[in-house]
C-alpha cells in the first residue's frame, strides 16, 4: 500500500531554507521599496507613519525623471560602452583561455602567465585609475568612447573562469579537430566557442554589470554631458532635486537598475552553470 507519510524536512535543510529566505528579504525589500516608491508622491514619501504600497498611484515621477537631466543620452552611452567592453572581455578572455589550456606552450610560460592573471585579481581597481587617466590624456582619447572603454577592455576574473571551464572539456574533441585539418581559429571557433558557451556567457552577465554600473572611472574621464553615463546621470538627477522629490530619484534609479534585473532574470541558468562547472574543474 502506498505510503501517506510525508518526507521530513531536516534541520540543516530548514535552516539553509531559513538563511536563504533571511538573505532575500534583506536584498531585495529595498529594491521592491524603490519600486514602490517611484509610484508615489512626495508628501507620501514623508508621511509618518510611512506606508509601503503606493496608496495614489502616480506615473508622473517617470518622464519628470528623464526630462530633468538628459536620461537619454546617458542611457545611449552607458549601451554603446558597455556593449563595447563586454565583447571585449568575452573576447580577450575566450582568446587567452584557448592559449593557457589547448597550446602547445610550455608548460611553465603557460603557468606564468596564469599566474599573473591570478595576481591580478588582487589589485584593487582603484590603484590604476592615475596610471589609466594619465595614459588616456596622453593619447587626447579623455572625453570619448575609447577613453572610457579601453582601461576595461580585460578582464583578469572572466579569464580565469574560462580558462578553469575549459579545463574540463574533452580534449579528444580538440585533438579529432586538429588531426581533420582544423586551424587554431577553426577550433576556437567552432569547437571551443560553443562548448564553452554558459562560461562564456556567465564572463559577459558579470562584465555588463561592471560596466554598467560603473561609476568613478567615468566621472573621471569624461568632462561633458555629451559623455556621460547613467550612474553619473543618477548622481546628477540627485543634486538636481535633492531631498524634496525622492520620487522622482527612485523613477530614475528604476532606469538605471531595470535593464540589468531582466538581464538577470533571462540569463540565470547561464550563470548558475558556468560557475558552477569553473568551480569544480581545474
Amino acid at each position: 500500500m502506498p505510503s501517506n507519510t510525508r518526507p521530513r524536512i531536516s534541520l540543516p535543510l530548514m535552516l539553509a531554507y531559513s538563511a536563504m529566505a533571511i538573505v532575500v528579504i534583506l536584498i531585495g525589500l529595498p529594491l521592491i521599496w524603490m519600486l514602490f516608491a517611484s509610484f508615489k508622491q512626495t508628501d507620501e514619501i514623508y508621511r509618518m507613519p510611512g506606508t509601503f504600497f503606493p496608496e495614489q498611484p502616480t506615473l508622473m515621477n517617470y518622464p519628470a525623471a528623464w526630462n530633468a537631466v538628459p536620461f537619454g543620452r546617458y542611457f545611449a552611452n552607458s549601451v554603446i560602452t558597455t556593449v563595447a567592453a563586454t565583447a571585449s572581455k568575452m573576447i580577450l578572455a575566450l582568446f587567452c583561455a584557448y592559449a593557457l589550456v589547448f597550446t602547445k606552450a610550455p608548460k611553465w610560460l603557460k603557468d606564468g602567465a596564469f599566474l599573473l592573471i591570478v595576481a591580478a585579481l588582487m589589485v584593487p581597481s582603484q590603484v590604476v585609475i592615475v596610471p589609466n587617466y594619465v595614459t588616456m590624456s596622453m593619447l587626447q582619447w579623455a572625453d570619448s568612447y575609447q577613453g572610457i572603454i579601453l582601461p576595461n577592455a580585460a578582464t583578469a576574473f572572466g579569464t580565469f573562469l574560462l580558462r578553469q571551464y575549459c579545463l574540463g572539456l574533452p580534449y579528444e574533441v580538440v585533438e579529432a579537430a586538429e588531426i581533420d585539418g582544423a586551424s587554431h581559429w577553426q577550433r576556437l571557433w567552432l569547437v571551443i566557442m560553443p562548448m564553452a558557451q554558459p562560461a562564456l556567457v556567465t564572463v559577459g552577465l558579470f562584465a555588463v554589470v561592471s560596466e554598467w554600473n560603473d561609476f568613478l572611472w567615468p566621472l573621471i574621464i569624461t568632462n561633458t554631458n555629451e559623455m556621460r553615463t547613467l550612474p553619473i546621470g543618477l548622481y546628477r538627477l540627485y543634486q538636481t532635486e535633492g531631498l524634496q522629490n525622492w520620487g522622482i530619484i527612485m523613477a530614475g534609479t528604476v532606469f538605471v537598475v531595470a535593464p540589468i534585473v531582466l538581464l538577470f532574470v533571462r540569463s540565470q541558468k547561464f550563470i548558475i552553470e558556468g560557475i558552477a562547472a569553473g568551480a569544480v574543474r581545474g
